[in-house]
């Protein structure tokens, strides 16, 4: 009898493509496309991974390929855990990604839980990414892609044992532009589609603005000060600024400066010379460990502050049970509220929020 796959269906080419190599070898397929944006005037229902053409287009390749196709709602649920996060870190000054905590709580648990009347064998996902089990560790592992420009793995150090026992990543050994190329040889239609870079929910990439328009009471003017508190003008509301930012600050001081703090207590954005923003050690909280449950001793590993970023070299350890990285080399505008993911060469060991930064 077959294996039964559930394959989250985005109606993208990487999915539409992990569908056709599932039936390629054998397995018994179901695609179930995520309605995650809520329905207002302040969602485009075209922007995103889960746009009204995305589903139609994942409805089509299924029916193309010959496998039944669902959508399921996660409105009411991203609102209340991705949306309002989002919107609550800007607000504390920190600096949030969105896409690691869909992964966490939706795509890789409340999607799991709300496909169980579909009695799966294995959940499936076109990221690139490679999950195997490891003899030394006794556990399931996460491992970088072949293709280590599209690697996701980043996004995914929240998952646990249980869902990656259950997880097959069918890119894990192919480069994006042979997914193409397989896409267009066998007529899915998805096969030129553009990937999607922005955050799903917020409209021309302009967080502020969506944050103004939704949440207007949290937009209060403040006061631009530099290092020693004075103050250099006002800003428009700390939600539209990050660290390391230098461009449209509204202001000029007559030298290049970069945001180097955000203070919600006092609602004051600091300006400094840019070698302020290089930092030699981290704090994190919220961590989770893939290999083990419980990091034991010191370890080198090396570190990603932001998705797309090179890696930096650094120890990792507790002290006093909380976690810190200390980096060989300062690493530039580590912001709070992003996540900080470690690796031994291609092995996931872990990750957990920027807390603190020294």
């Amino acid at each position: 009898m077959k294996k039964r796959v559930i394959l989250a269906m985005s109606g993208g080419v990487d999915s539409c493509v992990a569908c056709h190599l599932l039936l390629k070898e054998g397995y018994d397929v179901v695609g179930v496309t995520m309605n995650l944006v809520p329905k207002g005037r302040l969602y485009d229902e075209e922007k995103g991974c889960c746009s009204l053409s995305s589903v139609m287009d994942a409805k089509i390749v299924a029916q193309s390929l010959g496998i039944k196709h669902y959508t399921m709602s996660f409105r009411e649920e991203f609102d209340k855990k991705i949306i309002e996060s989002f919107v609550r870190e800007y607000a504390f000054g920190y600096t949030p990604n969105p896409c690691v905590a869909c992964n966490k709580y939706i795509k890789f648990n409340s999607f799991v839980e709300k496909i169980k009347p579909l009695k799966t064998d294995y959940i499936a996902t076109g990221h690139y990414a490679k999950v195997e089990f490891d003899k030394t560790f006794n556990r399931f592992v996460l491992k970088k892609p072949l293709d280590l420009k599209k690697d996701q793995t980043y996004f995914l150090y929240n998952t646990t044992q249980e869902v990656l026992s259950k997880t097959l990543f069918p890119l894990e050994n192919l480069i994006k532009d042979d997914v193409r190329k397989i896409a267009k040889s066998e007529n899915i239609l998805t096969y030129a589609k553009k990937d999607s870079e922005e955050i799903c929910f917020v409209q021309n990439r302009d967080h502020g603005d969506f944050i103004k328009q939704r949440n207007p009471e949290l937009i209060k003017e403040g006061f631009f000060i530099d290092e020693n508190g004075k103050k250099l003008g006002k800003h428009k509301g700390i939600v539209y600024y990050t660290v390391g930012q230098r461009k449209g600050l509204g202001i000029a001081v007559g030298k290049r400066v970069f945001v180097s703090k955000i203070n919600a207590s006092d609602n004051t954005i600091t300006l400094s010379d840019e070698d302020l923003l290089y930092k030699e050690k981290i704090k994190l909280k919220n961590e989770h460990f893939i290999p083990f449950e419980h990091l034991e001793n010191k370890l080198e590993v090396s570190v990603k502050i932001r998705h797309g970023m090179n890696e930096a070299k650094g120890l990792l350890f507790y002290k006093n049970n909380e976690l810190f990285i200390e980096f060989e080399k300062k690493v530039r505008a580590p912001n709070k509220g992003q996540s900080a993911v470690f690796y031994v060469d291609d092995l996931v060991i872990g990750g957990g929020i920027i807390e603190e930064v020294y």
